[in-house]
């Protein structure tokens, strides 16, 4: 079958579990989404097919998969064959336009363009909505799992361990942060505003910081937090990996903070304005640090966790 992820990482990572599902189910999978996501799933061992900008290649993408199918199961044009996670009226639109029986959320007038459209139930977490999705395309009722557990690599490892010699750092006990998040919710800023203040305690105490930018963090890395030691360029694979080896991930609301709580990383998540109950990252070594609604942990009380977390 073919599944459309959703354009964000902490989303993909979310999905996880309702793609086991699915193959667990008997279904080979193929995926279309951004091209990060082959570096995110690369240990999964599922094709992803890089989603095309431009409508009629878009389109024109999902036909030759259909086809391929088609060719590869005479069934496959007899049954619903293709799961939508983004809510888009666009996602519904490309797969009917391609000939698709889509599956997906009802909702945003697009339930007329799929074979079917399933509820969006109130109330859920990300991940439950994800899980849930593909427990009513099955026809089933089970549970989510307690954690994610997002595959890395042998190789992955191996070239996590590789830049670590390379920059004097020790595995398992440095501190990875990830204090980039795009993005505001209700006009409030995701970024924990002390993230300077507390990189700078850490220092003081004699802890290895490592940051991890994307391209368009790497100017603000060097500015806010010139004494990180920074891993420029990393493909998400291998992120995964260093995630894993870190002592403690420090995070804002952003994909890394799930990609550490999906690889089952030791994760404090300083939470501001962020809705904990939908975007809480997802897993039984997550540490969720926020005062009250929309009110920020203090330096002092983000170094305990540390300090509790820390090996």
């Amino acid at each position: 079958m073919i599944v459309r992820l959703r354009n964000f990482v902490g989303d993909t990572v979310l999905s996880l579990p309702a793609l086991r599902l699915l193959e667990a189910h008997g279904y080979r999978l193929e995926l279309v989404g951004k091209g990060w996501a082959r570096g995110l799933l690369e240990a999964e061992g599922w094709t992803v097919h890089v989603r095309p900008n431009d409508l009629r290649e878009r389109i024109a993408q999902l036909r030759a998969l259909r086809r391929r199918f088609r060719a590869e199961d005479a069934s496959f044009d007899k049954r619903a064959n293709t799961l939508l996670f983004p809510y888009a009226f666009s996602a519904a639109l490309d797969a009917r336009m391609a000939g698709l029986k889509a599956e997906g959320h009802a909702g945003d007038g697009r339930t007329w363009l799929m074979r079917r459209g399933h509820p969006k139930r109130e109330g859920r977490h990300t991940l439950v909505e994800y899980w849930e999705l593909a427990c009513d395309f099955l026809g089933i009722t089970a549970e989510p799992p307690v954690d994610i557990q997002l595959k890395v690599s042998d190789a992955q490892h191996e070239l996590a361990r590789a830049l670590l010699v390379t920059h004097g750092v020790a595995p398992g006990r440095f501190v990875l942060i990830c204090p980039f998040a795009n993005g505001k919710v209700e006009f409030l800023d995701r970024s924990w505003p002390a993230f300077p203040d507390f990189v700078r305690r850490l220092h003081a105490a004699g802890r290895q910081v490592v940051i991890v930018p994307g391209p368009a963090e790497v100017a603000g890395a060097k500015a806010l937090y010139p004494n990180a030691i920074r891993l420029d360029g990393v493909a998400l694979g291998v992120y995964n990996a260093l995630l894993q080896a870190a002592g403690v991930v420090v995070a804002n609301d952003t994909g890394p903070a799930h990609m550490a709580a999906g690889v089952g990383a030791n994760l404090v998540s300083v939470l501001g304005p962020t809705d904990l109950a939908r975007w809480a990252p997802w897993g039984s070594t997550v540490t969720l640090m926020r005062r009250g609604p929309g009110e920020w942990s203090s330096v002092e009380e983000v170094m305990s966790a540390v300090r509790a977390c820390s090996p």
